[in-house]
């Protein structure tokens, strides 16, 4: 393999680890088990209330190896699933494996982190098409 291609490799496991340290940081935990579960909940049930194309949209946002794990399980077919905040709410808990407690703190804090590492305005843009009652579960800081 030639240096360039593996610096290619390289960028997008640096790029993908900045995220997930980021995350780590907002939580204040060394445990990259719960960073990848909650950073991957987060992603997939944000891209299954989306419609095919503000998924392709927001997903050229995000790094190559963040991007493969949004689109792991996807089916373009099934989108956007209609549930509300409720249901989100349910979803996010069993995907991260936390209580349904705890997504009134975690879902925020990874919005947070996910808003920081996207252009200005693009997550924005994306939340505003979710229902009222999503978008405050995304963004309110409990």
């Amino acid at each position: 393999m030639t240096a360039t291609k593996a610096s290619v490799f390289d960028h997008a496991l640096h790029t993908a680890n900045a995220w997930l340290h980021d995350v780590a940081k907002e939580f204040g935990t060394d445990d990259r088990q719960f960073v990848h579960r909650v950073l991957r909940a987060w992603l997939h049930t944000l891209r299954d209330r989306l419609t095919v194309e503000a998924t392709a949209h927001f997903a050229a946002q995000l790094p190559e190896l963040l991007r493969g794990i949004y689109y792991e399980g996807w089916d373009p077919s099934a989108v956007p699933q209609r549930y509300d905040a409720a249901e989100y709410a349910s979803r996010f808990a069993r995907d991260a494996t936390i209580s349904l407690q705890d997504v009134h703190r975690v879902a925020p804090t990874v919005t947070a982190v996910v808003q920081s590492h996207v252009s200005p305005g693009h997550l924005g843009k994306v939340l505003d098409q979710l229902p009222k009652d999503m978008r405050a579960l995304l963004r309110a800081q409990a």
